[in-house]
């Protein structure tokens, strides 16, 4: 595999990072660069940053590897690799949960009532969703979910709850996997939806996090969705829902957050000290640096498996695994070793006199054990890797 990039692709690099340059010089940039959010700062959640991504759809670099027919470029995904990746180092909104699985799933498996009616909102950047896939009792284990999808005359009611659904507060649609046959095996009988969340019958309840996320608990009463809301088959959405969770841990997870977060720990050694001595010059610091830009090396390696996998239209699925327990777990121990080393003061929350790094670290700290649940939880990765990659039984 040849992780060269063109020069085209460079050229693309460039205008990317021409483009955020003069970003940065817009008087609401502090709203949309917003790398103390975490991941959360992928989020298009406010009107600022929601007019970020219509100006990243008006250059036309929404849905670049989309087949033309359906409103993309046909590009390769590397092109949509080195945006996201550029927009996670500056801590601004990603291109999307509507482009990286919404998009792609509808595109390969959606009516075509669908796509006509989201793919040109997705590209636009008018749009948003989101994901409601976990439940009280469904969450790494998403096939035992028990939301009731009833027939009715000219489509279905729901009835039942779901939560951690991040972005329910203010997207527009929810991307929603009940139950429609409760006597088939469980990763049967499933079905996916596509709701408004102005639906009548739909709650949307705020559920804060140990990482001072929002996310939600999203309640069902008796929810009528019509028949051409449902995304292909019904009672085959388990396999419609996995694929677009691989699509879901390669769009999300970027190595740009990490890249930051080793700019920080590289200006910490720099200007801090360890004995009495600068903290570069002491040996357990060089040699846990070298370890953790080891482990970023090996993490920029796994992602672009994970895209050259996507250029070819093959599903990512163990490599999206791979990518995400890597990457997730990185971020777990870049906080873990800078609050081994950085003295009381890194424990210290933003805003607190004396906070090291402005809190970032304390919060880092927090909200990465979010991240290794996200998306699947690091055991089911592994789970996946033992039975996908390796060909092991999984209890």
């Amino acid at each position: 595999m040849d992780f060269a990039f063109s020069d085209e692709e460079r050229a693309f690099d460039a205008e990317v990072a021409q483009f955020l340059a003069d970003e940065h010089t817009r008087e609401e940039a502090a709203e949309v660069f917003a790398p103390h959010r975490e991941a959360d700062a992928q989020l298009a959640d406010t009107s600022a940053r929601k007019a970020f991504l219509r100006r990243l759809a008006e250059r036309g670099w929404l849905g670049m590897s989309w087949p033309r027919e359906y409103g993309g470029a046909d590009q390769a995904g590397m092109y949509e690799y080195l945006l996201n990746e550029r927009l996670a180092r500056a801590g601004a909104p990603l291109i999307g949960k509507g482009v990286g699985i919404i998009g792609k799933t509808l595109i390969r498996h959606g009516s075509e009532e669908l796509r006509r009616r989201f793919l040109p909102a997705i590209l636009a950047g008018t749009i948003d969703f989101a994901l409601g896939y976990s439940e009280p009792d469904a969450g790494s284990d998403l096939a035992s979910l028990s939301l009731r999808a009833r027939r009715a005359p000219g489509g279905w009611r729901l009835d039942g709850q779901k939560r951690f659904s991040t972005s329910a507060h203010f997207a527009d649609w929810y991307w929603v996997a009940a139950r429609t046959d409760p006597d088939a095996p469980k990763h049967e009988g499933i079905t996916l939806f596509l709701i408004p969340l102005s639906a009548p019958g739909l709650t949307v309840l705020e559920q804060k996090t140990m990482g001072d996320e929002r996310t939600n608990e999203v309640f069902f009463d008796d929810v009528f969705v019509p028949d051409d809301a449902v995304v292909g088959e019904v009672d085959n959405g388990w396999r419609y829902v996995t694929e677009a969770i691989d699509y879901e841990r390669f769009t999300i997870y970027t190595v740009g957050m990490l890249e930051s977060k080793m700019e920080r720990i590289l200006a910490w050694a720099r200007t801090a000290t360890v004995h009495g001595r600068p903290a570069y010059e002491d040996p357990a610091v060089r040699a846990g640096i070298a370890e953790l830009a080891t482990d970023l090396e090996a993490a920029r390696m796994l992602t672009l498996r994970v895209i050259d996998t996507a250029s070819r239209g093959e599903v990512p699925s163990t490599e999206a695994s791979m990518c995400k327990l890597t990457l997730t777990r990185l971020h777990q121990k870049m906080a873990d070793w800078m609050l081994d080393r950085c003295g009381p003061t890194v424990v210290l929350r933003s805003g607190d006199p004396g906070a090291q790094d402005h809190g970032f670290w304390e919060h880092s700290y927090r909200f990465t054990v979010l991240e290794t649940i996200g998306g699947g939880a690091s055991e089911i990765q592994k789970n996946i890797l033992a039975r996908r990659a390796l060909g092991l039984p999984v209890r």
